[in-house]
């Protein structure tokens, strides 16, 4: 009885460490994640300017394969949040747009490579990942965020539309600006993303598995 009670207590000593480790771990990369949110820089030539790029959701693919999808999740939703508060300047719709195309690009990509963790699972997760966000931010942007902008900024759309006219004249719709420019670039940052994270993953996997 005595040996069984203190089994029990290991495991449950075990279980509180690795709980800890990783809350510590996701904090981590949510606070590297808020700094690359302001390293964000603009290609005109590609998309219109209100438009960055950045790599901020790299620490969130890098959460998802190291601790699982629900860490790599956690990890966008706390970078919005400490953004929304201490940055935050478009009322929520940037870092609800940004939490939701970084949330469902970490989970994909963790929850393919949670089923086949090897090189190939991670490369096969990060780009589905990529591929599903690029897809969800037309939807996402058609029926929220632009929308909202609308609402909140009193910007008409066709200014809106008028940036992209300005890179592409045939264009004429939002719809179809979300489909030729949106899409491909959101996809684009997925893939890059992806190819960071594939080059830095194993050089800090002590550190994000709690290895010395």
């Amino acid at each position: 009885m005595q040996a069984n009670t203190e089994t029990k207590t290991l495991r449950t000593g075990g279980q509180d460490r690795d709980r800890i480790r990783k809350l510590t771990v996701t904090a981590m990369l949510s606070a590297v994640a808020f700094v690359l949110m302001f390293l964000d820089f603009p290609l005109p030539m590609i998309m219109p300017s209100f438009v960055q790029m950045d790599f901020s959701d790299l620490p969130e693919l890098l959460g998802s394969f190291a601790l699982g999808p629900v860490y790599g999740v956690l990890v966008a939703l706390i970078k919005n949040l400490i953004h929304l508060l201490l940055a935050g300047s478009t009322n929520g719709v940037g870092e609800l747009c940004n939490f939701l195309l970084g949330a469902s690009f970490a989970w994909v990509a963790g929850f393919v490579y949670q089923r086949n963790k090897t090189r190939r699972g991670a490369v096969l997760g990060a780009v589905l990942g990529a591929v599903v966000m690029g897809i969800f931010s037309v939807p996402l942007n058609f029926f929220l965020t632009y929308p909202a902008y609308v609402v909140l900024y009193g910007m008409p759309m066709d200014v809106i539309l008028g940036m992209y006219k300005a890179i592409l004249p045939s264009v004429d719709s939002l719809l179809e600006c979300l489909v030729i420019f949106n899409m491909p670039w959101t996809l684009a940052k997925g893939l890059l993303d992806a190819a960071l994270c594939m080059l830095i993953y194993k050089p800090l996997s002590p550190i994000l598995h709690g290895r010395h």
